[in-house]
């Protein structure tokens, strides 16, 4: 625990807690809301199992709707728990890691 604390910048271990909590309700938040989401868009995974190329076409435009959705409801969920400002470094780590580090230093 205390390398944890040490690597994220914490102090207590309840700020540990809080923080694992978080990454858990967004994962299944992430997931859970954009299946509404690609059945809006049209994008029903029945659609695509006519062949292999649609079905990865499908599960990318998936994964990427996922990644955009996890950093909002991240930021979202972090503000409600009172770790927002945790949690804004961990968003603006992954923007630059996929190349947005433009948008990742406005601030």
């Amino acid at each position: 625990m205390k390398k944890l604390k040490e690597r994220w910048g914490i102090s207590s271990n309840w700020q540990i807690f809080v923080i694992l909590v978080v990454f858990s309700i967004t994962g299944s938040s992430s997931l859970y809301i954009t299946r509404p989401m690609l059945d809006f868009l049209g994008l029903v995974k029945e659609n695509f199992e006519h062949s292999v190329g649609a079905l990865i076409f499908y599960y990318i435009v998936r994964i990427i709707l996922i990644l955009i959705v996890y950093q909002f409801l991240l930021l979202i969920f972090g503000w409600i728990f009172g770790q927002y400002a945790f949690f804004w470094g961990i968003v603006k780590k992954m923007l630059i890691r996929i190349g947005f580090k433009s948008l990742a230093d406005k601030e």
